[in-house]
């Protein structure tokens, strides 16, 4: 039984599909599920101008718990397959931009599926910003010959001019931002989480190249650290650094795994997906959002598989991995019963995982996970893995 909605964000394409037969096979059947419903599927995006993922935001605000399936991000080859009346920003980074908070991400490990870095025992936890950099950015496609400034008018008037680059001919600029306000709630929210699991914590940015923008994250983390969290690590055992991106790249391949990896927005982007893929599959990476407000967003880590989806159009077998997806579900559901104390949910969340990794390691997976796997092993289709899963659920 629930209390309390869950905010459920549908998404599009092959995870779309993926989404309800996820809840069919292996939720309806034991949860009374209640959800704040928002479809978030390009074409309705686009017939509400948006206007759905902001009001998703604020449910999840309001009710804490939200569960998110993966969405388009248009590009100009999306806004003319869809017909879209304009190039629609990152759901994904709008919601975040309303949350704040920091991305957790880490790679659901499986008995049989070794890592690509032989010397990786534990996971690897990626601590994301969730807020600002390049997903807010501002573009301008350059004309021409001209200046580019960087203008800052006070709230007294006062204007503070730099110049960016005095173009001869055509080109592009960007404009970022971040607040320092956000930076804090990301850095809080990083030695917090490193306190919860007990594992070190590792911050990296590249400032000695942008010696006021990142150096602005490296300063605030190291003030908070000294200032509130030091006594905890030390007391915990644990330890935090700081170190450049090129250096900790290198550090994160020699390590033997365990440990926190704190990065900025887009860093924390990339990687994620580097960490998820050398422990096996994008598919097998979990994503959950935790804002300042104590409000969670679980989601896959993965994109909606669009060429799965067009051949599922045409009618063909697809073997597509919905194990990040079944994870969004049961952080969610653990999550909401964890909060409205129903030990029942929480157990239901944890069989459901441990379902789904038996199932794995007694050698049926998707044929993604096939030739990682080292054992005999059994490639199916989406709807059989799922019926295999469901099986399993009902003998534990």
């Amino acid at each position: 039984m629930m209390k309390t909605p869950l905010v459920e964000m549908d998404g599009d394409e092959m995870t779309r599909i993926l989404w309800q037969k996820i809840k069919d096979k292996l939720i309806l059947p034991y949860v009374d599920l209640k959800t704040e419903y928002y479809d978030l599927g390009l074409k309705h995006r686009d017939e509400t101008d948006d206007r759905v993922t902001v009001e998703s935001a604020e449910a999840t605000l309001k009710y804490g718990v939200a569960v998110k399936c993966a969405t388009i991000t248009p590009n100009a080859q999306r806004v003319e397959e869809y017909g879209l009346k304009q190039m629609w920003k990152s759901p994904n980074g709008t919601i975040r931009a309303i949350l704040d908070g920091t991305v957790f991400r880490a790679p659901v490990v499986v008995k049989g599926i070794s890592p690509c870095v032989r010397n990786w025992e534990k996971p690897i936890t990626i601590a994301r910003h969730a807020y600002g950099d390049v997903y807010k950015n501002t573009e301008y496609r350059v004309p021409g010959p001209g200046k580019a400034e960087l203008c800052f008018t006070g709230e007294d008037g006062a204007e503070t001019r730099q110049t960016i680059m005095q173009f001869e001919g055509p080109g592009i600029l960007q404009g970022q931002h971040n607040t320092d306000r956000s930076i804090a709630s990301f850095a809080r929210s990083c030695f917090n989480y490193a306190l919860s699991v007990k594992q070190d914590l590792w911050f990296s940015t590249k400032d000695t190249i942008s010696k006021i923008y990142d150096h602005r994250f490296k300063d605030i983390f190291a003030e908070l650290y000294e200032t509130e969290f030091k006594p905890a690590f030390e007391a915990a055992g644990i330890e935090y650094f700081y170190t450049l991106i090129d250096d900790a790249v290198a550090r994160v391949i020699r390590s033997r795994g365990g440990f926190i990896w704190a990065l900025k927005n887009y860093d924390g982007d990339v990687m994620s997906d580097m960490i998820a893929t050398a422990f096996g599959s994008l598919a097998m990476m979990t994503s959950v959002l935790v804002s300042p407000g104590g409000q969670f967003e679980y989601e896959a880590a993965h994109g909606t598989v669009t060429r799965h989806y067009y051949r599922y159009l045409k009618g063909e077998e697809t073997s597509t991995n919905p194990v990040a997806t079944i994870f969004a579900w049961t952080g969610a559901l653990r999550k909401r019963g964890e909060l409205d104390g129903l030990s029942d949910l929480q157990a239901f969340a944890d069989r459901l995982e441990k379902a789904t990794l038996a199932t794995i390691e007694g050698g049926r997976m998707t044929k993604d996970l096939v030739s990682l796997y080292e054992g005999e092993a059994t490639g199916l289709n989406s709807d059989a893995f799922l019926d295999a899963i469901a099986q399993t659920l009902e003998s534990l």
